[in-house]
């Protein structure tokens, strides 16, 4: 079964701000990162977020006992315009009784085949990923 296309309306309001729906989700961004995140901001708390659902969604039905999950995404910039990220970094912080063995098996899953942002990104865009487990 295909997936629908998303849709996403954007109205600007002011300056470099724009009012953003899709569906019934909504987001401002704003080019300085105040009233809301700026695109790229958006873009990696995208990439972060994809991640961090998929690696939730495959320990969960991996039933182990997940308590908490971080995520820190460093999205490196290029310095000369376009301004792209060229190189990204996560940080995954698990808590719970779960091997180490399937995180790693989360994340590669995630990497490889199921997160459907990072896959978005352009294929010459080193990413690094860790993870530690806490008890």
């Amino acid at each position: 079964m295909a997936k629908p296309p998303t849709v996403v309306d954007l109205a600007w309001t002011s300056d470099l701000i724009f009012s953003g729906h899709s569906g019934s989700a909504s987001i401002t961004l704003d080019s300085a990162g105040i009233a809301g995140p700026s695109p790229v901001q958006a873009l990696v708390f995208a990439a972060a977020g994809c991640m961090l659902t998929d690696i939730a969604h495959i320990l969960g039905k991996g039933r182990h006992p997940l308590s908490a999950l971080r995520g820190q995404l460093i999205a490196e910039r290029a310095q000369d315009e376009p301004h792209r990220v060229v190189r990204m970094t996560l940080r995954v912080a698990v808590s719970g009784d779960i091997p180490a063995e399937a995180v790693g098996r989360a994340i590669a899953l995630s990497r490889e085949k199921y997160c459907s942002v990072l896959h978005t990104y352009r294929q010459d865009i080193p990413v690094s990923i860790s993870f530690e487990i806490k008890p």
